[in-house]
């Protein structure tokens, strides 16, 4: 096989990888592509759900006695420790292939080049770091938390082509069309957490599910220090978890969210609730706004990723609402960038995609 064989077969490790968004986390998105000697595909397969088979074995159990002699394609390095399921190694080299092609290595302790020595050891060659790049994007989530101990954040809005996010009024309903809303519900429905500000839980009354529901149920997180005493978030708190993050010595103000069933965590900043959210292995965090809150996000330096919707509607007027507030850049050259922009029609809006620069 050549090298252009391998980042193909890579190529389709990583799109067998990306189905298991929202159902492995905290675990990574790993795929696998087993190849014969003739470099004909046998088998494929990806890891499924938290707890489950990884994906190097289930696509060695496709490929069964045909993998012997051939190469195993995966995403991230196979593992060489006793978790949630026994070593990938293990059947990796059981399986007969001579050759296993990686991405990249996995940065987990206990993993961290084991597994491919424990390869090298017993005599199978091994290749690295094809589409090494696609593969840590693809899993940046996961690579922060193991390394900072904090998720990682979306940010995310509909607004104006003038740039607001609702009207002088406060009125925001629909600045995005119905396409668009879907796609939000379909985000939300693979994040572990979603964020909004007191506000905005005042001026709307939202729910904050995902419908239809997705793989994950996010707790729904509030930043406030006083909240209306009914509304949706309160009535349905012990049928899908509310986190209301209040500064320290406020907590008893909800005292009456938290007999219905709300968890109350005094937060004296935004460090110090994606340093909770970390302790509990959420991976993927939502911040939905308003301009309070994304701002106060974007001013700690705390987004990742970025989901933007562009409506073709003008709103007008100096004191509508923008989507991101806090004190901004002073000059334009502090502005902050992104990279690998993405634009996408989205019914009648545009939906905009990119990533935080360093």
């Amino acid at each position: 096989m050549t090298p252009s064989d391998f980042a193909a077969a890579m190529d389709a490790a990583l799109a067998l990888a990306a189905r298991g968004r929202g159902f492995v986390e905290p675990n990574p998105m790993v795929g696998a592509i087993v190849s014969d000697s003739v470099g004909h595909v046998v088998g494929e397969g990806w890891h499924e759900r938290f707890g489950e088979a990884h994906a190097e074995v289930n696509a060695l159990k496709t490929a069964g006695d045909r993998a012997r002699g051939g190469t195993l394609f995966v995403t991230l390095e196979p593992c060489s420790h006793f978790g949630k399921t026994p070593p990938c190694v293990d059947a990796v080299i059981a399986s007969g292939v001579r050759r296993v092609v990686a991405a990249m290595e996995d940065p987990f302790p206990e993993v961290a080049g084991r597994g491919i020595a424990k390869l090298r050891a017993a005599g199978l060659e091994v290749i690295m770091g094809v589409r090494e790049a696609e593969a840590k994007r693809l899993n940046a989530p996961y690579l922060k938390l193991l390394r900072t101990g904090v998720p990682w954040v979306h940010a995310k809005w509909a607004m104006t082509l003038d740039g607001k996010i609702a009207t002088r009024t406060g009125d925001s309903k629909w600045i995005s069309c119905e396409t668009s809303r879907a796609r939000v519900h379909e985000l939300r429905g693979h994040m572990d957490a979603i964020v909004v500000g007191g506000g905005t839980v005042k001026a709307d009354d939202p729910l904050l599910t995902a419908r239809p529901p997705g793989p994950r149920v996010a707790t729904r997180v509030v930043l406030a220090r006083d909240l209306p005493e009914t509304g949706r978030l309160r009535s349905t708190a012990r049928d899908v978890p509310v986190l209301i993050a209040t500064p320290r010595g406020n907590e008893d103000r909800f005292a009456g969210w938290a007999a219905d069933g709300a968890e109350v965590l005094p937060c004296d900043s935004i460090r110090d609730l994606l340093l909770e959210l970390g302790r509990r292995r959420c991976t993927n965090v939502l911040v939905e706004g308003g301009g309070g809150v994304l701002g106060s996000f974007h001013e700690a330096r705390a987004i990742d990723e970025f989901h933007v919707y562009l409506a073709p509607k003008i709103a007008g007027g100096h004191t509508a609402t923008p989507p991101v507030g806090g004190h901004g850049a002073a000059t334009i050259a502090d502005a902050s960038r992104l990279a690998d922009l993405t634009f996408t029609p989205s019914g009648d809006d545009i939906y905009i995609h990119g990533y935080a620069t360093p």
